[in-house]
């Protein structure tokens, strides 16, 4: 029987549309058979999945299509790389032997097949010891160097606070010496405006002073 629905086309039959296409796509199967699919589960025919895929439903999953081709792509690339890789195997792949009887082994035979076994060199085995040693003894030295330095590291750091503190003693006493020293100039510009005032007292006393008696004679007076 020839499907024939003539029903609109809803959401869900768009949707299993675009999956099985989208599916043949990757799978690297042809459009018609996907339509042929398509119209088999939803009774209808495959032209009429054709064209409503080629009208309303391709144009909304243009990337999921990109997307489809670069999977068949890829899968096309794994499929010639494992096809090669199992003709490379078959062709190296070495013919089986026929089996052959075991040798016979005489007594003497096996006593020159027995290897010796290599003793072992006292001078390497000295070396390698002589080497630890040294070794060992420089990481002894560069430790006890490390905490030799971490010492003087210490007292540096000390010295270098008590020369600080030193330093900010010797700024204040500096700063005190500054403010008497400006103190002492007040005090001997005080005292020489002092000493001036006395001594013009004393050209003001020991100038002379005279006054006229009654016949108009000017007497100085002591």
């Amino acid at each position: 029987m020839v499907a024939s629905r003539q029903d609109a086309w809803t959401d869900d039959d768009d949707l299993v549309l675009a999956e099985v296409t989208l599916r043949h796509i990757r799978d690297g199967g042809t459009q018609l058979a996907a339509f042929e699919e398509v119209g088999q589960r939803l009774g209808r025919t495959a032209a009429a999945c054709g064209f409503r895929w080629n009208s309303a439903v391709r144009k909304r999953y243009d990337a999921a299509i990109a997307i489809a081709k670069g999977q068949r792509q890829q899968l096309k690339k794994n499929g010639r790389a494992v096809t090669a890789a199992v003709r490379t195997e078959f062709a190296t792949e070495a013919p089986p032997s026929l089996p052959q009887s075991p040798p016979v082994v005489t007594p003497a035979a096996t006593a020159t097949i027995v290897p010796e076994m290599p003793e072992p060199i006292a001078g390497d085995t000295e070396s390698e010891l002589d080497a630890a040693i040294r070794v060992l003894m420089n990481q002894k030295e560069l430790s006890r160097r490390v905490k030799q330095l971490e010492i003087e590291l210490a007292n540096n750091q000390m010295q270098l606070k008590e020369v600080r503190e030193e330093n900010q003693r010797l700024k204040k006493d500096m700063e005190t010496v500054q403010d008497v020293n400006e103190d002492y100039k007040a005090l001997v510009q005080i005292m020489e405006r002092a000493r001036k005032l006395a001594f013009l007292k004393e050209e003001e006393s020991a100038k002379p002073v005279f006054k006229m008696d009654s016949n108009g004679n000017l007497e100085r007076i002591e």
